[in-house]
């Protein structure tokens, strides 16, 4: 068995020894991370400085020269290797992360539901649909009630249609006998209209056309004045 081997079953030998939480173990993997991250600078400025002074002794001293390039060597190995390991460590933080989400997901998901649970063992369905049919019920009311509020309500308004007509004929009957006796028709002339003088002999024929034309016209609006004046007088007996 080898010691790394050793060392592990050692580790875990110890069953009083409790697992540390999700972030502790994030915490020491930072702390891994931010100690590697400073050798990984040391190691590059080491292997510059091993790089210059093979560059400084070249062929002058060749011993000194190959010294300085065997130690560049070696500090790129372990700068490779810190390389991975800090991959890993990053590989293995993500994914520590990832699960301490996930386990906090699960945990509030499980208070949801178990406060989701207390809530619903105080609600009985059989209240449930009880309350909305009475709800239903007063919504009914209250739109009956609406509909009474807006109805016309009469007072005392059931009178007699022909009665009211009759009434209404008799004042437009009054009106229109007021209005009559205020009109001034005109007079009919009673007398025979004068003698024309005698004319011209060239025009007597025009002339006496002309007088015949005047009074049909004067006479024909004398009757129309009569028919009207007994019409009216008709309508308003």
């Amino acid at each position: 068995m080898s010691k790394l081997g050793k060392f592990f079953k050692g580790g875990g030998s110890s069953k009083s020894r409790a697992a540390p939480s999700s972030q502790e173990a994030l915490a020491r993997l930072r702390e891994t991370e931010e100690m590697l991250s400073k050798k990984q600078e040391y190691l590059e400025n080491r292997i510059q400085r091993e790089l210059s002074l093979a560059r400084k002794h070249g062929t002058k001293n060749k011993r000194a020269a190959l010294q300085a390039l065997k130690r560049k060597k070696r500090f790129e190995k372990q700068l490779t290797q810190i390389d991975g390991t800090l991959s890993t460590i990053e590989f293995q933080r993500e994914a520590l992360e990832n699960s301490h989400t996930n386990t906090e997901v699960l945990r509030n998901m499980g208070i949801a539901a178990k406060a989701m649970k207390a809530v619903h063992e105080n609600m009985d369905l059989n209240k449930i649909d009880d309350l909305m049919q009475e709800i239903a019920e007063q919504q009914d009311v209250a739109q009956e009630i609406s509909e009474a509020f807006s109805q016309r309500v009469g007072f005392d308004d059931n009178f007699d249609e022909d009665e009211l007509m009759a009434e209404l004929e008799e004042l437009e009957q009054e009106e229109l006998n007021k209005k009559m006796a205020n009109i001034r028709l005109p007079n009919v002339p009673s007398s025979s209209l004068p003698a024309q003088p005698d004319r011209i002999p060239g025009r007597m024929s025009s002339t006496s056309s002309s007088a015949h034309r005047s009074r049909a016209a004067s006479s024909r609006r004398a009757e129309e004045e009569d028919d009207d004046i007994k019409q009216l007088a008709a309508w308003a007996t």
